[in-house]
């Protein structure tokens, strides 16, 4: 019988488990499946990507693409750079300028009216009709063109305030001039007290909101102008880059094949070629023509419009030199108000000519400035000849120098009135030419850039397919 060892027999113990869990079994996936679940597209694309560039067929698909998305983006581009160019030339001829010649027009009805008023206040009792007449056509027409201008001017803007100012003070100003004809039919003094306070109102406030109304739409022309003629850089780096990288690949395709030609990109070349010299050549003619039109154009309507405004207010203050008959003094006392402002706008208008004739650029448009000149030199020869005769006390014989129908300075006057109103003729006639000729230089280019360069990107993939076939 076997004995057992001391201690007794040994007893087996059953291994210890674990607790059992108390939520719900939570799901195993693989290790190794992990990576490729949460691999993100865009890393797929690249390894796809590389795989492709080591062969010469997916080599080819690539350029393809980059080739037709250059061609593309060099249409777009182009298409948007001169579609804002050829917008801004048609604000030059459509709305800007416009508006500047309108505010220039409101500044000269305004000082014509005034000037109708004191030559029909000089005239006496009975206003000759014709005066009569002009004052209401110089207020009518600057009503109409305030009118005009506050309909395409957004009212906040500075050029919306002047308006807004000049509509309230030409009432104030017209019933100035009433109340001084309604006097001076009576013969008596106070019409030409009104008189006075109209041409202040007039010289002190309508006139000055007119100016900065004029500079205001004339500053609008210049930017419009500048935003035309700037050079479309984007457009013109673009197209560089899509034309070379299609003469790369054909070069490329050339050394690998030995073949000369490859059709496709050859028509690729060829219209981006089109769109680069038309873009150069569209907008460097457009630049030109829009650049003449403000130089020899606006630049010359600006100079005449003040010499014309100058005109206007020196016969204004010549004829309130009779009116005040020495009432009015300089702040010092030395002398006439009205006859030294005389003075002052003659010596400006005497300037003016001379630049506007340096500006003119061909005899048309020199002759009436030369004439303007002559006229201005009668025109001051005949005022010291009846301010002497008024200063010797006749002043009957005075009034007839001044607006009488034969030698009067009224008659010097309207032949430099007449002179300038041909000489702005012509110069507008020669801006709105040159405008129009730059903004027909763009017309066409925006839509044909974007027709070229969508041809171009279907010849650029035609002719990589064409390569491509020769591996199938």
């Amino acid at each position: 019988m076997t004995q057992l060892p001391q201690g007794g027999p040994q007893t087996q113990r059953a291994p210890e488990r674990a607790p059992a869990p108390t939520g719900p079994p939570a799901p195993s996936l693989p290790e190794q499946r992990l990576p490729a679940q949460h691999r993100s597209a865009w890393a797929e694309q690249s390894r796809r990507l590389r795989a492709a560039a080591t062969t010469e067929p997916g080599r080819l698909q690539i350029i393809g693409a980059v080739l037709a998305l250059l061609v593309v983006a060099f249409g777009a581009v182009t298409a948007l750079e001169i579609s804002h160019r050829a917008s801004a030339a048609d604000d030059v001829v459509g709305r800007s300028q416009p508006l500047s010649a309108d505010a220039a027009n409101i500044y000269r009805s305004l000082a014509d009216a005034d000037t109708m008023a004191a030559s029909g206040f000089l005239a006496g009792a009975q206003e000759p009709k014709a005066v009569q007449e002009q004052y209401r056509k110089d207020i009518q027409e600057a009503a109409r063109l305030l009118v005009k201008a506050s309909a395409n001017t957004d009212s906040s803007t500075s050029s919306g305030q002047e308006i807004t100012t000049l509509n309230e003070l030409l009432p104030v100003y017209t019933g100035l001039i009433e109340r001084a004809r309604a006097n001076n039919r009576q013969g008596l003094p106070l019409g030409g007290a009104y008189l006075r306070y109209a041409n202040q109102k007039m010289s002190n406030e309508l006139l000055p909101a007119a100016e900065r109304l004029y500079a205001a739409e004339t500053g609008r022309l210049d930017r419009d102008a500048a935003d035309a003629r700037r050079w479309p850089y984007l457009s013109l780096g673009a197209g560089l880059v899509a034309l070379g990288a299609l003469v790369w690949m054909q070069r490329r395709n050339y050394r690998r094949t030995n073949r000369v030609f490859n059709h496709g990109l050859l028509v690729a070349t060829a219209a981006a070629s089109v769109v680069l010299l038309w873009l150069a050549v569209g907008h460097t003619v457009a630049r030109a023509e829009l650049r003449s039109a403000m130089v020899h154009g606006q630049e010359s309507l600006d100079v005449l419009n003040n010499a014309r405004i100058n005109s206007l207010k020196a016969r204004a203050n010549e004829n309130l030199t009779l009116v005040a008959r020495g009432a009015v003094l300089t702040a010092d006392g030395s002398a006439d108000q009205y006859e030294t402002d005389y003075t002052t706008g003659m010596k400006a208008l005497g300037a003016q000519l001379k630049k506007a004739e340096r500006l003119a650029d061909n005899d048309s448009g020199r002759a009436p400035v030369a004439e303007a000149a002559r006229s201005v030199t009668e025109w001051q020869d005949r005022h010291r000849k009846a301010r002497a005769t008024d200063d010797q006390g006749d002043y009957d014989g005075a009034l007839k120098q001044i607006i009488g129908a034969e030698d009067s300075t009224g008659q010097s006057f309207q032949q430099v009135d007449t002179a300038l109103r041909k000489a702005l003729a012509h110069e507008q006639g020669e801006f709105t030419a040159a405008a129009e000729d730059g903004r027909g230089a763009l017309r066409g280019l925006p839509a044909g850039a974007a027709a070229l360069a969508v041809l171009g990107a279907v010849a650029a993939i035609l002719g990589v397919n064409r390569r491509l076939s020769e591996y199938r």
